[in-house]
């Protein structure tokens, strides 16, 4: 059972990365296994629209996005944290190409997963980009989870969001959460209930 935890800020070892290992703490600490990922500095190309990934089942930018894919289609993650700090009331532009290309590749191969969105913001607009993120999940049948607060830190520094006692809470709450979501999710498979039937989708767009 094992959770990835992908950074999406430009800063390595900054308030996002803070909020994450608090997450990644309480998850160790109740049995889940995590890895951390940074997506880095280098300039991440966003979707195209070209559909290339329909085709090949790999987005056509062949970068990070591709081999944390893969990852993720795979039984070896369960659970995925996304971390991003706050721009403009938005979640931060390299994480949302990072994310646009990395969902749209997959298709529906994330479905009955666990999802979790994680924001680090100074002062504002954190639920604007909290809610930015949670999309990702709620398109692709997740399974969202929640914590005793919306899940976000304050602070401009590491030091500040250590600081942010309220918001370190809120982040272990969310760790406990999710690893109790997994486990049970894991229980219920082993007790032979299986995951929800998915329908073949059908799209009805508004002009026809």
């Amino acid at each position: 059972m094992k959770v990835l935890l992908i950074n999406g800020s430009p800063h390595a070892h900054g308030c996002t990365d803070t909020a994450l290992r608090e997450v990644a703490g309480a998850l160790a600490e109740n049995g889940v296994e995590t890895e951390l990922f940074w997506i880095g500095t280098k300039p991440i190309p966003g979707c195209i629209a070209c559909n290339r990934c329909a085709q090949t089942g790999r987005c056509a930018f062949d970068d990070a996005v591709n081999e944390i894919g893969a990852r993720l289609r795979s039984p070896e993650f369960a659970g995925l944290v996304v971390g991003s700090p706050v721009y403009y009331a938005g979640a931060s532009g390299q994480v949302q190409s990072f994310l646009d290309r990395l969902f749209y590749s997959s298709g529906n191969a994330f479905a009955g997963k666990v999802g979790a969105a994680v924001v680090s913001c100074r002062r504002g607009g954190a639920s604007t980009a909290f809610e930015r993120l949670n999309a990702y999940f709620t398109i692709s049948n997740m399974y969202v989870v929640g914590s005793q607060y919306w899940n976000q830190v304050h602070g401009f520094t590491p030091e500040d969001v250590k600081k942010d006692l309220e918001g370190l809470q809120t982040m272990r709450t969310l760790g406990r959460n999710m690893a109790y979501l997994l486990k049970a999710l894991a229980a219920a498979q082993a007790a032979g209930v299986p995951l929800p039937k998915q329908e073949a989708p059908v799209m009805t767009n508004f002009i026809r």
